[in-house]
């Protein structure tokens, strides 16, 4: 299993593009199915958290006015996380912001996402639904006491992930999973997935 740094933001709303901006990060590495390191940080932009978020994540605007200033904490997570692969459930979302908030200091993301929601989708069909805490519950991964929150939700995030490539490893009967075939299976078709991990297969010398 390739190391990955799994990423889970909260944020003061949905996008960046209407001026929302992250309020807390969280990353968990994952290194041969195991966590080996985090990193987590409230983070200062000056916006204003409504009511709704405040009562959803229990992040408040008196707790983001001692956090430390979003550029201080978005530098550090980039040295943090350097040039791992990347994962986060629903990462349409995180790489939103991870891409406006590094803009702002003059970075810029290389590496692709893999999307532990979409994976799941494919993988998991049966599951209610495929957000993180159905999900975890389907599958009866460890939970947060509390989800909202950027390290909790990443932690169940690698738990997800985890399980995730555990399973398709299992099930397709590969020595490996590399992250380059999760990224083109996040985006295959239900019924197209054997189809996807046979072409990779042979394209990539282990079948």
């Amino acid at each position: 299993m390739d190391t990955v740094a799994i990423i889970d933001f909260e944020t003061t709303g949905l996008s960046p593009a209407l001026g929302d901006r992250a309020t807390e990060v969280a990353v968990v590495i994952v290194e041969n199915g195991t966590i080996v390191d985090r990193y987590q940080s409230l983070m200062n932009s000056g916006a204003y958290i409504p009511p709704f978020i405040e009562s959803l994540t229990g992040i408040s605007n008196a707790m983001l006015s001692k956090a430390p200033p979003a550029a201080e904490v978005m530098a550090a997570l980039a040295e943090f996380v350097g040039d791992v692969h990347l994962v986060a459930h629903n990462a349409s979302f995180d790489s939103k912001f991870l891409d406006a908030e590094w803009s702002r200091i003059n970075r810029r993301r290389q590496q692709a996402f893999a999307c532990s929601m979409l994976l799941a989708r494919r993988i998991y069909p049966a599951a209610l639904d495929h957000k993180l805490g159905t999900l975890v519950r389907h599958l009866g991964l460890p939970s947060a006491a509390r989800h909202h929150r950027a390290l909790a939700d990443a932690e169940m995030t690698a738990h997800l992930w985890v399980k995730m490539v555990s399973d398709i490893r299992r099930q397709y009967g590969l020595g490996t999973v590399p992250h380059e075939l999760l990224c083109a299976l996040q985006k295959t078709p239900k019924a197209q997935v054997k189809n996807c991990i046979d072409q990779a297969k042979h394209r990539l010398g282990f079948d």
